[in-house]
């Protein structure tokens, strides 16, 4: 599993891509893309906002989450 930002990441460059592209169904399948990287992004706070002990090098900082207790 990649770290929420990561995803954000994916989402982002799928904006970048879309902004290019001059047929629209391209552009609105890359834009929904980056809604469903973002959606992911999303689940993954929510996820280790529950079981920090999940969390990835950093995310927790990443994020703005408590950091995980030690021995939980």
């Amino acid at each position: 599993m990649k770290k929420a930002s990561e995803y954000r990441a994916h989402a982002g460059e799928c904006r970048r891509l879309a902004t290019r592209m001059k047929d629209d169904s391209q552009r609105d399948y890359l834009l929904q893309m980056a809604e469903d990287w973002e959606e992911m992004a999303r689940y993954r706070v929510g996820l280790i906002s529950l079981h920090p002990e999940l969390a990835k090098q950093g995310e927790t900082e990443e994020e703005g989450l408590p950091p995980p207790i030690e021995g939980e």
